[in-house]
């Protein structure tokens, strides 16, 4: 199970994804541009210690991404689905992509993902912080798939 991050633009959630990712025994991969430096102090202080227990590739581009990442559906995690995580089957050797936290994916990303779906919340809200989501995303993922730690 992968976590892709799109152009992340807030440190703090990377790290914090960083920290989740190498307690669960998932990789994390960054699509640039990020939104911040990356030797940035902040990224280290959320994942702590557990920054040397997590496998983090960066790579400059999408289309980057794309060709380098390996076989696995591409399941976008979106606040324009419909489809409820909760309902959806994962398979183990999915990646599961978040888009930056001020405007999600591009329409071109989008289209390119194998399936889409939805963090059910409450109506009167916009949307979940980005480690939030992966937390909650890949723990339902790992338990559908057997692959809780």
């Amino acid at each position: 199970m992968r976590i892709a991050l799109f152009e992340p633009e807030i440190a703090g959630n990377v790290g914090n994804v960083m920290r989740t990712a190498a307690c669960m025994g998932a990789d994390v991969h960054l699509i640039e541009p990020l939104g911040f430096t990356w030797d940035d102090r902040r990224v280290r202080r959320a994942a702590m210690d557990y920054i040397d227990h997590v496998q983090v590739t960066r790579h400059a581009s999408f289309a980057a991404f794309r060709a380098s990442v390996g076989p696995g559906r591409l399941v976008l995690f979106t606040t324009k689905s419909s489809a409820s995580i909760y309902d959806f089957a994962f398979e183990p050797t999915d990646i599961l992509l978040f888009g930056k936290e001020s405007a999600g994916v591009p329409a071109e990303v989008a289209d390119l993902a194998d399936a889409r779906v939805r963090i059910p919340m409450r109506a009167q809200v916009r949307s979940m912080n980005l480690a939030a989501s992966a937390a909650i995303a890949l723990s339902e993922a790992l338990r559908q798939t057997g692959q809780l730690p």
